[in-house]
C-alpha cells in the first residue's frame, strides 16, 4: 500500500501554500534565483539560524522545560530531532549530522512554521524529526511546511521549467538537483508530481537478500503526476517487490545505478493495457523506479536495454 503524500494537500490548501511562498521568494528579492538562497528567506520570516551544534539530548531537556513552565505549547518529536522551531526566540536549531543538501530542505522546513501566519502562534517550540519531514506525515501543519519547503526550493514551476526541455529520463532531475542544492530525492518527487506526463516514481527502501528468492525490496512511497492519476487511477503498487516482478526486476543489483529504460505493461481505469517504460536509480539507501505511459510522452527518442 502506497503511503501518504504532501500532495494529499487539497487544490485550495496547495494555492494557499504556493502563495505563501512565492510572497517569501518576492519579499526576499530570492525569486529566480538558483539555488535559493536559504538565509535571506530566514530574514524575511523574522528567524534565524544558530550555527553551533546545541542539538543534544540535555538542550532539548532544557528548551522544553522552559517552555512548559511558561504553559507554552510544544510540539514534540517521535524519533530523533532533526530540526527544531524556537517560535518565541524566532531561532532555527539543524542537526549537524545531515548532509547539506537535506539541512536546506529542513531548514526551509522550520522556517516554514515562522512564516506562514497561521502556523507561527501555534506552538512555543517545534521539533521535527524524520517522520514529520517526510511525505508520509498525517499532520496537516507538517505537510504545509514541507510544501512550501519544496516550493522555495525549486523556485515555484523554475525547476519544471528547466527540466521540461530536457529529455524524459531519471538522470534529469538529478543532473539539475545539484544546481538547486537539493537532494536526488527531494529533486526526483519534484520533478515527477508537476509533470505534465502520465508518469509517476515509486520509491523502495533498501532491498534485503531473502535466502531462496534473491532479495525483497518494500514499498517507501509512491508519487504520480496528475495526468497518470487521471489515466491510472490509484494504482495497486505492492507492498514489496522481489526479482520475479516486472517492477522488482528493474532493481540494479551490485554496484549497478541504474537497470537502463524496459518496457512493462499497466493497465488503466477501463481495464485496457498500458504501454509502459521504466528506469531505475539506486542510492545506498533507496531505489527510485520511474515510469510514465509511452503515449503522453513528446516525441524524445527512447532506447531499451535488452
Amino acid at each position: 500500500m502506497a503511503r501518504p503524500d504532501d500532495s494529499s494537500l487539497t487544490a485550495m490548501q496547495q494555492a494557499r501554500i504556493r502563495r505563501e511562498a512565492e510572497r517569501a521568494l518576492r519579499e526576499a528579492g530570492a525569486l529566480g534565483t538558483v539555488p535559493t538562497p536559504i538565509d535571506q528567506i530566514m530574514a524575511v520570516a523574522r528567524v534565524e539560524e544558530v550555527k553551533e551544534d546545541v542539538l543534544n539530548p540535555g538542550f532539548l531537556m532544557k528548551l522544553r522545560k522552559k517552555a512548559l513552565n511558561a504553559r507554552q505549547a510544544v510540539k514534540q518529536a517521535l524519533g530523533k530531532v532533526l530540526g527544531i522551531f524556537h517560535a518565541s526566540e524566532g531561532l532555527i536549531f539543524l542537526s549537524h549530522a545531515i548532509i547539506e543538501v537535506k539541512k536546506r530542505f529542513i531548514g526551509l522546513h522550520e522556517t516554514a512554521h515562522g512564516f506562514l501566519p497561521w502556523q507561527r502562534p501555534m506552538y512555543a517550540l517545534v521539533e521535527d524529526c524524520a517522520k514529520a519531514l517526510d511525505g508520509e506525515t498525517s499532520e496537516l501543519f507538517d505537510r504545509e511546511a514541507n510544501a512550501f519547503a519544496a516550493e522555495v526550493l525549486f523556485q515555484l514551476d523554475l525547476f519544471r521549467e528547466i527540466t521540461e526541455g530536457d529529455a524524459f529520463e531519471i538522470w534529469t532531475p538529478i543532473r539539475h538537483a545539484k544546481n538547486f542544492k537539493a537532494s536526488n530525492y527531494a529533486a526526483i518527487r519534484q520533478y515527477v508530481s508537476k509533470n505534465h506526463r502520465a508518469c509517476a516514481v515509486i520509491v523502495l527502501n533498501k532491498p534485503e537478500i531473502i535466502e531462496g528468492i534473491g532479495f525483497r525490496a518494500t514499498l517507501r512511497r509512491a508519487i504520480a503526476s496528475d495526468r497518470f492519476r487521471a489515466l491510472v487511477g490509484a494504482q495497486p503498487w505492492q507492498d514489496s517487490y522481489t526479482p520475479d516482478d516486472q517492477i522488482g526486476s528493474l532493481i540494479p543489483l551490485g554496484h549497478r545505478k541504474s537497470s537502463g529504460k524496459r518496457s512493462i505493461g499497466l493497465t488503466d481505469l477501463n481495464g485496457n493495457r498500458l504501454d509502459c517504460v521504466a528506469e531505475s536509480f539506486a542510492t545506498p539507501y533507496q531505489v527510485f523506479v520511474l515510469i510514465h505511459v509511452i503515449g503522453t510522452l513528446t516525441a524524445h527518442r527512447i532506447l531499451m536495454s535488452a
